[in-house]
């Protein structure tokens, strides 16, 4: 099999020489920025955004904890390493265990684009170490405009969205709400989630099994309300909200399951535009978002002293921030600067419910996340201009954050203040009209977050702050019906934050991470194209952790390809694809990881525009039923054991068939 893997990966390698394609990423405009396009008519099984972009982009692979709810992986990095963003607000989930990563709480129904920078390339928020991902979505337009999408697929998969707007040239509005749900999905072998943690734990008698074979995987709602006005020709204000509710969420592979995951996210903003030599557009963006998660083990098989009670963990987090920014000509370039404000708590509590009464007993906050507000203030600018062939961007940005706990419950170490500066620079030279060439450096930091600092069963109250200093260089070429994209990295990660399974806490150490990436596309014809992406990474500690010998990183994903060939002809397109990876030999077994085998999956999908406003999309991922996984079991998250005794790894899907019917006007 591994054999079969490598040929499939040197294949697609050849083939890029001759037939490559960004295919749904296009590079725009800075030369360190990806964009993935048209989200919801791609992706159609679900509202999952993590599945779509590891589907779109071979530098995101995915984190596989559910049928739906999944974390991603950008060039090794992880959790609050890696920035997420909706449009201009900042968001986190609620479980110290990525139950509800950030990106969960954004519907991929609702995304007309992704923009993803890899790096520190980032000065305007909080927190982006090395990536960011911003989730723009659907704008409202003056004409009015619906769109309609049902869908089906294996599993018992089922889902309908629905969106509307209008409006003139003062006042524009959008809505749109969908509804989605699924079984346990099965893998190659034929094993629901049950099936799997049965293998895994060898009894359906044991503490942790599923009291029940036929539990639903999820159940997902969800609603966006978007309000532009526009007083004047040189303002606009805009309204938006989004909330998810997200029912009976099973995770196989964690000690619990989320009871539900509730989110409500509120955005305002407000621009002034051509207010004279000091302004070309002045904008202010505020936000505030609340997430509940109540996970629970209401599911699973209970110990004997537990018997015929559950045991919860209610968790809650409150995002709020502003941003104000000024962009101005200067000196023949464009200088934006402007204060970055945000405040998040982290709060939860504990408790038993007893099944046959509803009473609630042993309420504590003493085993979960203790009320911690992590405030930051920070001054940012951004400088861009065009010197003959070249183009120089240079940021800057200092961030002063305090993360504070309560004393009650942290102790004596309750408060942590970071000041950071960061900056970067990328140059990039255009050789020839088709050819361009770019050079980046970076630094910028991330502190703790309060699961690292505060959380009582892993962590010490005192952590540095994580300091990334990166090099990307790399070039770009772009013909007509033809193009690459290559870049080389590497980032030296000072007091990066890791979880010791040794002692059950996360500590500073040092490490690299290095890679290449290489993204292309070909026009064969005027009706054929032919797509690919690669990634390749590498990850070391500089010394083993405290009591272990191995120095690989954890998420450090292999060698991976994505090709694939498109027909697109009139009112039929069909689009055939390979997702290939190496086998996962370089980990970190001293914290959970394990080898897994490569894998090469093959999805189809035909599209037909049976009318102007009415089609129809057929496909089927993993055409020949393979068994495999794409995520490895890092001890960082919780796996089977609430203390880190076990690890469980989770198949993908096996073979899935599924159908979708669009109607727009």
């Amino acid at each position: 099999m591994n054999k079969i893997v490598g040929i499939s990966l040197i294949v697609s390698t050849f083939l890029m020489a001759e037939t490559i394609d960004l295919g749904a990423i296009t590079v725009v405009g800075e030369t360190l920025t990806k964009e993935v396009n048209d989200i919801q008519g791609k992706e159609l099984k679900s509202a999952d955004l993590a599945d779509a972009l590891s589907r779109n982009s071979a530098s995101i692979t995915m984190i596989r904890g559910s049928g739906v709810a999944n974390d991603i992986i950008l060039r090794g990095q992880k959790r609050d390493n890696i920035n997420v963003l909706m449009d201009d607000a900042k968001i986190y989930g609620g479980c110290p265990n990525r139950m509800d990563p950030a990106i969960t709480h954004i519907n991929s129904d609702n995304i007309e684009n992704v923009k993803i920078i890899e790096g520190p390339y980032d000065v305007e928020n909080f927190g982006t170490l090395s990536g960011l991902v911003i989730a723009e979505t659907k704008k409202p337009m003056q004409e009015a405009n619906a769109d309609v999408n049902l869908g089906m697929g294996s599993y018992g998969y089922k889902k309908a969205e629905a969106s509307a707007g209008a409006g003139n040239e003062y006042v524009r509005f959008l809505l749109s709400a969908s509804t989605e749900e699924s079984d346990q999905y099965k893998d190659g072998n034929g094993d629901t989630f049950y099936d799997q943690l049965l293998k895994d734990l060898g009894s359906k008698t044991k503490q942790g099994m599923y009291s029940s074979n036929d539990l639903k995987a999820y159940e997902k709602k969800t609603f966006m309300g978007k309000v532009f006005i526009n007083p004047t020709e040189n303002q606009e204000i805009r309204l938006g909200y989004t909330l998810n509710r997200s029912d009976n969420v099973l995770y196989p592979s964690r000690s619990m399951d989320a009871d539900y995951d509730d989110s409500d996210i509120y955005t305002l903003g407000y621009s002034l535009y051509d207010l004279g030599t000091y302004s070309k557009e002045l904008a202010l963006e505020m936000y505030y978002s609340k997430v509940e998660h109540p996970m629970s083990t209401k599911y699973r098989v209970q110990s004997m002293m537990m018997t015929g009670k559950y045991m919860t963990a209610d968790m809650k987090t409150k995002m709020e921030g502003a941003k104000l920014k000024n962009v101005v000509d200067v000196n023949g370039g464009e200088l934006t600067y402007g204060i970055d404000m945000s405040r998040r708590n982290w709060d939860g509590k504990s408790y038993t419910t007893t099944v046959s009464t509803g009473a609630v007993t042993g309420v504590t906050d003493l085993t979960t996340i203790p009320d911690v507000d992590t405030t930051n203030k920070a001054l940012f600018a951004h400088y861009e201009k065009k010197i003959d062939r070249f183009n120089v961007q240079a940021g800057i940005r200092y961030d002063d954050t305090v993360v504070k706990a309560n004393r009650s419950v942290a102790g004596k170490n309750d408060e942590n203040d970071y000041n950071a500066l960061s900056a970067n620079t990328i140059i990039t030279y255009k050789a020839t009209d088709n050819v361009d060439y770019f050079i980046g450096f970076g630094k910028a930091s991330r502190v703790p977050d309060a699961k690292e600092l505060y959380h009582p069963a892993n962590s010490t109250g005192m952590l540095d702050q994580v300091t990334n200093y990166e090099t990307d260089v790399g070039f770009k070429t772009h013909y007509d019906g033809f193009g690459v994209k290559g870049k080389l990295f590497y980032s030296d990660l000072t007091d990066y934050i890791y979880y010791n399974a040794n002692v059950l806490k996360y500590v500073n150490i040092d490490a690299m991470i290095y890679g290449a990436t290489l993204d292309a596309y070909f026009d064969i014809t005027s009706a054929w194209t032919l797509n690919y992406g690669m990634s390749y990474l590498r990850g070391q500690k500089d010394e083993p952790l405290v009591g272990q010998t191995d120095k690989d990183l954890a998420d450090i994903v292999p060698l991976r390809a994505i090709t694939s060939v498109t027909y697109h002809e009139g009112n039929h397109a069909v689009k055939t694809e390979m997702v290939a990876s190496k086998r996962w030999s370089n980990y970190d077994s001293d914290n959970g990881e394990q080898e897994l085998a490569g894998y090469a999956v093959f999805n189809a999908k035909y599209n037909y525009k049976v009318t102007k406003h009415f089609d129809v999309t057929v496909g089927m991922d993993n055409i020949f039923d393979k068994t495999y996984a794409v995520s490895n079991t890092y001890k960082d998250l919780s796996l089977i054991s609430a203390v880190d005794g076990d690890v469980m790894l989770i198949n993908e899907p096996g073979r899935y068939a599924y159908i979708n019917l669009h109607y727009s006007f």
